[in-house]
């Protein structure tokens, strides 16, 4: 900007540049030009922030603040949750289960955010760590929590009669290959996949019918739901797995039935043809 005599001034007026220009003789002198530079910097680094959405800054949905701490927290917690499980499993001590939990919760959390991040980039926000998914959500994980602690703690020689290391390999497994399904499926849907069930078409929204999508309907919902009872098989918890193949099961079901409504009227028959020819592989669904 610049007034009408020329000099360039600054578009608020609580921030003025220096204006300098070579000597009567022309000369460019080492000083002159140390300062011309140092104007400049200080410019290019006022339009840098003021560039910048105030989504980025701390409150903010896409706060980079937010989303560093979370990441932070969730990779300290993982960790420690992992190397207790460790530690006291080898000394066979049965609460190795919650501490097990906890590093899984973690894992998933990250990842929810690191692959919407990646690959669905548009949509990366704070709540893509999903840490605030409902409080049913927060009510599920900790009876897991707490039942876990109890009969570990209270009840280790019922819990291992119910609970034998196949039984927790099988577990193990279950949480590998829910949580693989779901960071890939998330991965290969990219912009197509979204957190929230979608009531109008997107711009560019298209089927996905490759990949795993060839072989699960939804393969989100297959990962979470064996992942989900995969951590309750590993935990021993013989009312949490009751409860959250209840829940889960409801949930799935109900969310798939207003989501596929939604699908046939953004594709069709070419949605009709596909969901005749996959499976959700979820029981009864």
């Amino acid at each position: 900007m610049a007034n009408l005599n020329g000099t360039p001034t600054s578009p608020h007026p609580e921030i003025s540049f220096p204006v300098h220009r070579p000597s009567e003789k022309g000369e460019w002198t080492p000083e002159l030009d140390r300062e011309l530079r140092a104007q400049s910097a200080v410019n290019i680094q006022f339009k840098k922030v003021n560039a910048l959405p105030r989504a980025y800054f701390p409150g903010g949905d896409r706060s980079l603040a937010g989303i560093a701490i979370r990441a932070f927290l969730l990779g300290v917690c993982g960790a420690l949750g992992f190397v207790l499980s460790a530690v006291l499993a080898y000394y066979e001590n049965r609460l190795w289960r919650p501490c097990f939990f906890m590093g899984t919760l973690c894992v998933f959390h990250f990842l929810e955010f690191y692959i919407t991040a990646a690959y669905n980039t548009p949509i990366a926000y704070v709540s893509s760590f999903l840490l605030t998914n409902g409080a049913h959500y927060r009510q599920a994980h900790t009876m897991a929590l707490i039942e876990a602690v109890v009969t570990s703690y209270f009840s280790p020689g019922w819990q291992a009669r119910v609970n034998p290391p196949s039984i927790i390999a099988l577990g193990l497994v279950m949480i590998a290959v829910g949580q693989a399904v779901r960071s890939l499926a998330m991965k290969q849907a990219g912009t197509n996949f979204n957190h929230q069930v979608q009531s109008k078409k997107n711009e560019g929204h298209e089927l996905v019918t490759t990949g795993l999508y060839s072989f699960f309907r939804h393969p989100s919902y297959f990962g979470f739901f064996w992942w989900g009872l995969g951590t309750q098989v590993v935990l021993g918890n013989t009312i949490s797995l009751i409860v959250y193949a209840g829940v889960l099961w409801y949930f799935f079901h109900t969310r798939i039935i207003h989501e596929e409504k939604h699908l046939i009227d953004f594709f069709g028959d070419d949605y009709k043809a596909y969901r005749a020819r996959t499976r959700v592989w979820i029981p009864f669904i």
